[in-house]
């Protein structure tokens, strides 16, 4: 009885994380018909946040050194392409095939959790990868292009946020034992950073404008968004530390669930047979992920 309540927290951690990641579409494209840029939006978003939190563990005590935890400044980098990923994906392209595509993550699990936690992965692990990339490949393909390719921005976005997301989920459970203001902290800025060296990137390239002067219109959305990933984050690492990755994959599906019904009902979306089969196939091998194991005797049922 003694699990039961920390472990049904954090998965209502991870629901409300996914819930957050499921809706924030909608400002994001609100924000973009305002002139703002999604990477702009990012950056201002993750950058207020950071800097109110770094002011505040400063004045609190809290603000501690990396010296001695370097996976924090891996964390930082993949936290902040995850977000560059998705935020802009979600914004240029169609939100459920977006997120369909961003959430190979389970299956992008089964390598990274071999590689950073050590652990090999089972048959039924690679099963789940094998479903996965046949369902990346029935999306991707179409009867325009003879091989399975990225037909957009959006779609290669989306799939290196979920691979991203996969390395950060990871990285927070191998970095458990480190200060949670410090993970905070580090995804926050990571944030901030990687989406505005990627605006930056994209001026340079032609592929971001610089966007219109900032107006009151702006700020309500933008103070929504903050105050959203502020909690969902401190939700996610809250989840993520306390259960095992795969669990942690399977209960973030549910984004999939707030994404496609809200986009569908606000005419964001659209579903199609490909779409359809495909993204079933991915589904399937992320619900996969759950695993069983049989029950281990207690000592007193011990023959």
């Amino acid at each position: 009885m003694g699990d039961t309540s920390p472990k049904s927290l954090a998965v209502a951690g991870l629901l409300f994380n996914a819930f957050v990641w499921g809706v924030c579409w909608w400002p994001f494209k609100q924000l973009e018909a305002l002139g703002l840029h999604p990477l702009w939006a990012t950056a201002l978003v993750y950058g207020f946040v950071f800097v109110a939190l770094a002011l505040w563990m400063w004045r609190s005590g809290r603000l501690q050194s990396w010296r001695g935890h370097p996976g924090l400044w891996l964390l930082l980098l993949a936290s902040g392409l995850t977000n560059v990923g998705f935020n802009w994906a979600v914004t240029v392209g169609d939100v459920v095939r977006v997120v369909l595509l961003f959430y190979l993550m389970p299956a992008w699990s089964v390598l990274v959790a071999w590689w950073l936690l050590g652990e090999k992965p089972t048959a039924m692990a690679l099963l789940r990868l094998v479903l996965a990339l046949a369902g990346l490949f029935i999306v991707l393909k179409t009867p325009e292009t003879p091989w399975p390719v990225p037909e957009s921005l959006a779609d290669v976005l989306a799939l290196v946020g979920g691979l991203t997301f996969a390395i950060t989920n990871a990285l927070l459970l191998k970095l458990k034992d480190t200060p949670n203001a410090s993970r905070t902290l580090a995804m926050f800025g990571g944030g901030a950073v990687m989406a505005t060296l990627a605006a930056i990137a994209g001026i340079a390239t032609g592929v971001v404008s610089h966007g219109e002067s900032p107006t009151w219109a702006w700020w309500p959305l933008v103070a929504l968004l903050c105050v959203s990933f502020l909690l969902g984050n401190l939700a996610l690492q809250y989840g993520a530390a306390r259960l095992a990755a795969h669990t942690t994959a399977l209960v973030m599906l549910s984004e999939v669930l707030f994404a496609s019904v809200s986009s569908i009902v606000l005419g964001a979306s659209s579903w199609d047979g490909r779409t359809l089969i495909g993204g079933a196939l991915i589904l399937l091998a992320a619900a996969l992920s759950v695993g069983w194991t049989p029950p281990q005797p207690t000592p007193e049922s011990t023959p």
